[in-house]
C-alpha cells in the first residue's frame, strides 16, 4: 500500500498510540513547540477532533517526528538524512571507509530493491502523508468540534505536510502512488502517478494550504502568536509553491510567489551568513525544532558533519566535503569562510573539509540552531530563474547580486541568458549545498546529472555511470505488497 504495507494492520491499530507518544515527545522534549498545557493522555480516532488541543497535537507530532529522529546518521527511519545521501549520490559528499555498506550504495550508485529502514524515503515519508490525510478527513468532516480558526490552520498545515512529502517523493522516485485518503482498500491496490499529476495535486494543495494558513508564526495552540518558527505558515506554502511552479516551468507564478515573500521585510530577510542557520534566524521561512533531549538539542546535521580533531570515521562522522564543492568558491566568499571548515588530524597527511552550516556539532547543549527547511536565500535563486526564462535579464542578474553581495562578493558579470542560467547554477551550488538534497534534485531538474556524474561516479570507485540510477529504487517489500506498483528502471 505504497509505505503502508509494512504490517499495515499493525501500524492501524498503533497509530494513534504513536500520536499519544508525539505528545508526549513533543511536550517534555520541545516545550516551545507544544506550549499549549499538559500533553493529552487519552488520544484516537473518536476524540481527536472533538477539541482544538487534540487536533492540534496531531500536526504537531509529525513535526516532532520529522525532527525527533534527527539524531545523526546512524539512527532510526529520519527523514532530515535526506541531506546525507542524496550528497552521497550526487558530488557534495566523500565517503570516508566505502566498507559501509549501507552508506556506499548510495555513494558508489548501486541501491537496489531491498535497501529498507532509514535509507528507504518512501517508507517514511507515506506514513506522513497518512497523517496528513487523517487530519484533512476529520478536520473537513461535519462532526468535527475543532472552533473554525484553529480548524482552518490545522487543515492548510495537513496540505502543506501532504505537498511538501509529495514534493521529494516525485523527486527522489519519479512517478509515484496518489494516497488521498486513509481507506485501505483504495490505498492497497493505488498504481504510480504520472509526474504531472503528483505535481497537479502539490500545486493544489499548496494553493489550498497558502489560504487557510495563517500569516503569522504560532504556538502549538495555532492562536497565538509567537517568534519561533517552527509551524507552517501561508509563507512556507507560498516558498514551496514557488520552487513546485519552478520544478514545472511556471516561470511566472514561481516568480509571484517568490515576490511575495521576498517583500515581506517585516518577517523575513537575509542574514549575515554567519548567523543563517541560527533558531528563528530572520532568513527562515520555516524550521524544524530539535527533539532530541530533555536539556536542549542541536541538529542531526551539526553531529554528522563537524568533524572531530581525529577526522572522519565510520561510528559518528562517516563524510566530509568533496573537492568539487570546496573549489567551486571563489576567493573571500563569506560561505566558504563561515560554512566550511577543515580538521588536520594528527599522523594524518589529510585535510578534511566539512560543512559546518551548523556549528554546534556533537555537544549536547542547549539549542540554537534549528533544522533550516525552506529559506530566504532560495527564494532569490528561484525568482532570478524564473524571471531568467522570461527574458527578464537585468531583474535576473538583480537577485543573483543580492545572493553574491551577501557573501561579501563582486556583482555578477553574466550577461546572456545562458550566462545568466550558469550564474545561477553555480550559485545554487555554493549556496545551498548539504541542504535537503537541494544538489541532487538540481542536477536532474537540470538536465545536467549525466554529464556530472559520469565524472563523478567513477572518481568515487563506483564504476560506469548508470543513468537510471537517478531515480531511487522501490523497495521489494512494496512492490510484492501492491501489485499495481511497478519498478523504476534498472533495478
Amino acid at each position: 500500500m505504497n509505505g503502508f504495507n509494512r504490517n499495515y494492520c499493525t501500524m492501524i491499530r498503533f497509530f494513534w498510540i504513536s500520536i499519544l507518544l508525539f505528545l508526549c515527545t513533543s511536550f517534555f522534549s520541545c516545550k516551545k513547540l507544544v506550549d499549549a498545557g499538559a500533553p493529552i493522555t487519552s488520544i484516537n480516532g473518536g476524540n481527536v477532533f472533538n477539541t482544538d488541543a487534540g487536533a492540534a497535537a496531531l500536526l504537531t507530532g509529525i513535526y516532532t517526528k520529522m525532527s525527533a529522529s534527527d539524531l545523526g546518521f546512524t539512527m532510526g527511519e529520519c527523514f532530515t538524512n535526506l541531506s546525507l545521501l542524496s550528497g552521497l549520490s550526487a558530488d557534495e559528499l566523500v565517503l570516508f571507509n566505502t566498507s559501509n555498506s549501507d552508506l556506499s550504495m548510495f555513494y558508489f550508485n548501486r541501491l537496489t530493491n531491498r535497501n529498507s529502514g532509514p535509507w528507504d524515503f518512501w517508507s517514511i515519508l507515506y506514513p506522513y502523508i497518512y497523517y496528513a490525510n487523517t487530519a484533512i478527513e476529520g478536520l473537513s468532516s461535519s462532526y468535527t468540534k475543532v472552533t473554525p480558526v484553529v480548524r482552518k490552520q490545522l487543515l492548510g498545515e495537513a496540505q502543506f505536510v501532504r505537498a511538501f512529502c509529495y514534493f521529494y517523493l516525485v523527486n527522489l522516485y519519479g512517478e509515484v502512488p496518489l494516497v488521498l485518503s486513509t481507506d485501505y482498500n483504495k490505498n492497497s491496490t493505488v498504481s504510480r502517478g504520472t509526474k504531472e499529476e503528483v505535481y497537479n495535486l502539490i500545486i493544489a494543495d499548496l494553493i489550498n494550504a497558502r489560504g487557510n494558513l495563517s500569516p503569522n508564526f504560532l504556538l502549538a495552540n495555532v492562536v497565538e502568536t509567537t517568534t519561533e518558527r517552527v509551524r507552517p505558515t501561508k509563507w512556507a506554502a507560498m516558498a514551496l509553491l514557488a520552487r513546485a511552479y519552478l520544478y514545472t516551468n511556471k516561470f511566472v507564478d514561481a516568480e509571484n510567489q517568490a515576490s511575495e515573500v521576498i517583500e515581506n521585510k517585516g518577517l523575513f530577510d537575509l542574514d549575515s551568513c554567519q548567523y543563517v542557520f541560527l533558531k528563528n534566524s530572520k532568513e527562515a521561512i520555516w524550521q524544524l525544532q530539535p527533539v532530541g533531549n530533555e536539556t536542549g538539542a542541536n541538529t542531526g546535521a551539526g553531529r554528522t558533519y563537524v568533524l572531530p580533531s581525529t577526522g572522519p570515521d565510520n561510528i559518528g562522522f562517516p563524510v566530509y566535503l568533496s573537492d568539487r564543492i570546496v573549489n567551486s568558491f571563489e576567493v573571500k566568499d563569506e560561505r566558504r569562510i563561515n560554512w566550511i571548515k577543515s580538521i588536520h588530524p594528527t599522523g594524518s597527511n589529510n585535510i578534511y573539509y566539512y560543512p559546518f552550516k551548523y556549528k554546534v556539532g556533537a555537544g549536547i547543549a542547549p539549542s540554537q540552531e534549528y533544522i533550516m527547511v525552506l529559506r530566504l536565500a532560495e527564494l532569490y535563486l528561484i525568482r532570478s530563474e524564473a524571471r531568467a526564462m522570461q527574458s527578464k535579464l537585468v531583474a535576473a542578474i538583480s537577485d543573483i547580486n543580492v545572493i553574491r553581495e551577501r557573501a561579501g562578493l563582486n556583482k555578477t558579470t553574466a550577461s546572456t541568458l545562458g550566462g545568466i542560467l550558469s550564474a545561477i547554477r553555480q550559485e545554487r551550488k555554493v549556496e545551498l549545498f548539504a541542504e535537503w538534497g537541494d544538489r541532487w534534485l538540481d542536477l536532474k531538474r537540470t538536465g545536467t546529472v549525466n554529464d556530472v556524474m559520469r565524472i563523478v561516479t567513477p572518481i568515487k570507485g563506483g564504476g560506469v555511470w548508470n543513468s537510471n540510477a537517478q531515480l531511487y529504487p522501490i523497495i521489494l517489500r512494496e512492490l510484492n505488497a501492491n501489485k499495481n506498483l511497478l519498478q523504476n528502471p534498472g533495478y
